[in-house]
């Protein structure tokens, strides 16, 4: 993968639902996205690409998805603020340098790459059936906020759990390359495993 050149920022400021990420090293741009459905507000500056779908309408998110391509040469931080609706991301490829949903996240599904230095992953507002797939010899804690019914960290599962719970992998103290999953409200389903 090499050094990345630059950090990027992908922002959803007003949510979003049925979203793709992927990386592909043959675009040339930072990014290329398709939409269908009711079509976003999309732009580019200063290394932000910022993804707005400005009218929350349920009845439309149903009928929205959006598919994102982001180039691996530079690193990429992805912010949502607004709560993600079915997120599936295959990211193994990039260099991350974080993931921050503000609002709440369903049906979030991501295979993580191998981190440089403490990687943070965020959610404020609960989760549901979220599942984070990261490389086997990556260390990862697993911080939840709220009470937590069916918590897996590799190994260790828990049908319910009350209050907040914080569970560790083997080596993560000591780990300079690691992830940290904080999910600040109730969580539910949720695994962070090994691949």
């Amino acid at each position: 993968m090499g050094e990345a050149t630059a950090t990027s920022r992908l922002v959803f400021p007003h949510g979003v639902a049925n979203l793709t990420i992927r990386v592909d090293a043959s675009i040339r741009e930072t990014y290329r996205a398709e939409f269908y459905g009711p079509k976003p507000q999309v732009s580019e500056s200063d290394g932000v690409v910022t993804i707005d779908y400005p009218r929350f309408n349920p009845l439309i998110w149903g009928r929205t998805s959006a598919s994102v391509s982001l180039n691996p040469a530079r690193a990429w931080a992805i912010e949502i603020r607004g709560g993600v609706s079915r997120l599936d991301g295959d990211l193994r490829r990039l260099e991350l340098a974080g993931i921050d949903v503000v609002g709440g996240a369903s049906q979030f599904d991501v295979q993580l790459p191998r981190p440089t230095g403490p990687v943070r992953i965020g959610v404020s507002g609960g989760a549901s059936n979220l599942t984070l797939r990261r490389p086997a010899t990556v260390p990862a804690r697993l911080h939840v906020g709220g009470g937590a019914s069916k918590l897996a960290l590799d190994d260790l599962f828990f049908g319910a759990v009350g209050g907040p719970v914080r569970l560790e992998s083997p080596g993560y103290p000591a780990a300079d390359d690691r992830y940290e999953v904080e999910i600040g409200g109730g969580a539910s389903k949720i695994t962070v495993g090994r691949e």
